[in-house]
């Protein structure tokens, strides 16, 4: 196959598909639960420092995405951050018994640490760099950008990242923003804890440096969520929810849910020869993204943003 030669954004959105999501575009069938019919408020596009972020796709708005003020009742003070990568939620406790909820995409990473943390590093449009993990593990999709990937909204790492510490080191846990929006929700194949860009930018408004972190581990989870069921689509929902669990299995029996192994293979495909032509292009991170293994270590004021 022969690829047009083709400006970097294009190139680093056709990479989307493996390092920010592995997922497809989502088909017209029932929803687990209902999405916005319009673009709230919230989700509407709007000016960043002078870069445009666009509107959220209202069909990627379904309820268990949309930032919400939900009850609360875990034994976490007021001010700390909960992320729970089994349920898909994240939350910022605002008041007692009261939390600001945000769907959450979740990659491999996600499910790699647990306990508590704290954030001490915020940074703006981070750049990114692959670990010697990941380039190790897929040499061909990963080899070609091993320079980094500057910050913008073409990045893996989107509009915002925080940076988690445990016992002021490094846990290499990660949540940030996104290049595709469409992957919220959903389990992804690389990455850590992910939020629309909408989303990561207004946690990272509402929170300090020092901030708490509690990361639910599967029995803390299954205790304060319940059980919850991963459908064809890629969604959760509550193991109790009958009906999306029976809407999506008849979805994927009428074959309206594409195979998600053959749509990662194609898009592993596709984003190995994109990778090739961006690593070929010579433009890489201006400032590697420090903290990452095998990249620069962080120094007082190199990325870190106040």
């Amino acid at each position: 196959m022969t690829l047009k030669r083709a400006t970097r954004p294009a190139l680093l959105v056709g990479l989307v598909g493996i390092l920010a999501a592995c997922a497809s575009e989502p088909h017209q069938y029932a929803q687990p639960t209902q999405s916005s019919k319009t673009v709230p408020s919230e989700y509407q596009a709007r000016d960043d420092d002078g870069k445009d972020i666009p509107a959220v796709n209202p069909k990627y708005l379904v309820e268990r995405n949309r930032r919400q003020i939900v009850p609360y009742h875990g034994p976490e003070p007021v001010g700390t951050i909960v992320v729970d990568p089994y349920a898909r939620f994240l939350y910022y406790i605002t008041a007692p018994g009261q939390a600001e909820r945000y769907g959450v995409a979740v990659g491999r990473d996600g499910k790699g640490f647990s306990g508590d943390a704290t954030i001490q590093r915020k940074q703006e449009y981070p750049s990114w760099t692959p670990t010697q993990n990941m380039i190790k593990e897929d040499p061909d999709l990963y080899g070609p950008l091993k320079d980094g990937l500057p910050g913008g909204l073409d990045n893996p790492l989107g509009a915002r990242a925080l940076y988690l510490y445990k016992d002021g080191k490094d846990t290499y846990y990660r949540i940030h923003g996104t290049m595709d929006p469409s992957s919220i929700g959903r389990a992804t194949s690389a990455g850590c804890i992910r939020l629309f860009n909408q989303d990561i930018i207004d946690l990272f408004n509402k929170i300090p440096k020092g901030t708490e972190v509690k990361v639910r581990n599967r029995e803390e989870s299954l205790d304060m969520e319940g059980p919850v069921v991963q459908l064809h689509s890629g969604y959760v929902v509550s193991a109790y929810n009958q009906v999306a669990i029976s809407e999506d299995q008849k979805a994927w029996e009428a074959g309206l849910i594409p195979d998600p192994n053959k749509v990662e293979q194609e898009q592993h495909e596709a984003s190995v020869a994109m990778a090739e032509q961006v690593g070929a292009s010579g433009e890489t991170a201006q400032s590697p993204d420090c903290g990452y293994p095998g990249t620069a270590p962080c120094t007082d004021g190199t990325t870190a943003s106040n």
